[in-house]
């Protein structure tokens, strides 16, 4: 039970460790923008207060490391003034807070350039600026899906689908919009995902995921591409230094994009010559969605060279 702790030396009842751990909630809400709060701090739950040792339980590793790591001396601030004495605070990785029971199931989601555990890679590609890759949508509201075709209707072909694009956009319009041609977003991702990552990581990933190619009807991908930042700066409309800012961000790198920097031999000595980017091209849970649901995306998505690379 949690029961107020008498301060002797004060003569004064002291909060109980859920009253406390609520105090401790509201000042960090106060101090931290919604988007951390809810990401790194609304998933943690109470263990106990013990010893003098404040508990929480994080969903994982990570969760645990970056509370520890930024929050850790803030909060221990804040108990302390609460029991006017010395007090520890430890984050330990604790699952028994997931849907389902004590041990969440570990999910493994399958991500486009993996099937069946075997890893489908794609070579390298430089995408040249009259050859556009592309995110193809698995359905358009331009098309009529075969299986949607009523019983009692003639069968759509290739040729009326194209007569409906024309019929949609005008044959002038249709060459310089190309609507068969486009990036397919998701509700999830605009809305889930853009209050995290900001205006500027969210268009530096779209800019990327254009350079790729991804056709889930077919599991046809290309997520490995040459590029330079300055070409990716300019697609996204921002500058080079935002987006060398968005390629070492934390949430982009774990869940979107990651790089190396190419780097070649000259008579003058080892210079760079742009960067090797891996694109993610489906959507990932946001982590708050992963503690909520218990379905945990994979710890590394992208291929072992593109690990640690730092600008």
């Amino acid at each position: 039970m949690d029961q107020p702790v008498q301060n002797r030396s004060l003569g004064v009842n002291l909060p109980g460790h859920k009253e406390a751990w609520e105090m401790v909630l509201g000042e960090l809400r106060h101090d931290m923008s919604r988007a951390l709060y809810e990401t790194w701090v609304q998933p943690l739950r109470l263990v106990g207060f013990d010893n003098k040792t404040f508990t929480v339980g994080a969903y994982n590793t990570y969760g645990k490391d970056w509370v520890t790591e930024r929050l850790s001396a803030q909060i221990t601030r804040i108990l302390e003034g609460l029991y006017n004495e010395p007090v520890a605070f430890k984050v330990i990785v604790q699952n028994g807070f997931y849907k389902g029971g004590d041990n969440p199931p570990s999910v493994n989601i399958k991500q486009p350039g993996y099937q069946g555990g075997v890893e489908r890679r794609e070579a390298a590609i430089k995408v040249e600026e009259d050859e556009p890759a592309i995110f193809v949508s698995p359905k358009s509201d331009l098309f009529v899906e075969e299986d949607e075709t009523p019983v009692d209707a003639a069968p759509v072909n290739d040729r009326s689908r194209k007569f409906m694009l024309q019929r949609a956009y005008g044959s002038d319009r249709a060459r310089l919009i190309q609507p068969e041609r486009g990036m397919f977003i998701t509700n999830y991702f605009f809305n889930n995902w853009l209050p995290l990552l900001g205006h500027s990581a969210f268009t530096v990933i779209l800019a990327a995921r254009s350079l790729c190619f991804w056709n889930p009807m077919t599991g046809e991908l290309r997520n490995v591409v040459e590029t330079e930042m300055g070409e990716l700066a300019e697609r996204a409309a921002v500058s080079v230094r935002t987006v060398k800012d968005v390629l070492n961000n934390e949430l982009v790198q774990r869940y979107f994009l990651r790089y190396r920097v190419r780097r070649v031999m000259t008579s003058n000595g080892v210079r760079t010559a742009g960067i090797s980017l891996q694109v993610r091209m489906d959507d990932p849970l946001t982590p708050l969605d992963q503690v909520t649901s218990g379905l945990m995306e994979e710890e590394e998505w992208y291929f072992p060279e593109f690990s640690g690379e730092k600008e």
